[in-house]
């Protein structure tokens, strides 16, 4: 039996190595109290990557679909408070849209990290499983999927 691979071009490992750059830079600014410089260089790095990645009539069909307008709206406005140096409340902002735009993602990642070395054991720890276990399960004891990261919060914190 064969796996199959998934082939990448060039551009998108390019695509796939600003993302990366991105998130290690936005969470550099982060841990440097919300230096806006990092944080800036994050963020730009971040939309050029995912752009790269997936194309651009992709990238805009993503971002303007009717039930994520929300989130969108908030990232972007996010982004520009970061831009224009309002770092903390920008990051508040853009993390709540970025929830809300790439929320559907996280089961899919928590289940990728699982089958990781190190990180898998740290995922498996007692309540650290039953918080992952709900997300990947994709929060089925919840009718609304803006009523799961309520719920999930609530877990993560008792």
């Amino acid at each position: 039996k064969t796996k199959s691979m998934v082939v990448l071009n060039d551009n998108q490992k390019i695509g796939i190595l600003l993302t990366g750059l991105g998130v290690l830079f936005t969470m550099l600014g982060v841990l440097l109290f919300f230096d806006r410089g990092l944080l800036s260089i994050g963020n730009l790095l971040f939309l050029t990557g995912v752009t790269i990645v997936i194309g651009f009539n992709k990238t805009q069909r993503f971002f303007l679909q009717k039930r994520k307008l929300k989130g969108t709206g908030c990232f972007f406005v996010g982004i520009f408070l970061v831009l224009t140096g309002w770092a903390f409340i920008g990051m508040c902002i853009e993390a709540f849209g970025f929830l809300n735009l790439f929320g559907d993602f996280f089961p899919i990642v928590f289940v990728f990290l699982r089958r990781l070395p190190i990180v898998g054991n740290l995922l498996n720890l007692p309540g650290i499983k039953q918080a992952v276990d709900n997300i990947v399960s994709g929060g089925q004891f919840c009718d609304d999927p803006r009523q799961r990261y309520r719920v999930i919060g609530y877990m993560l914190i008792r």
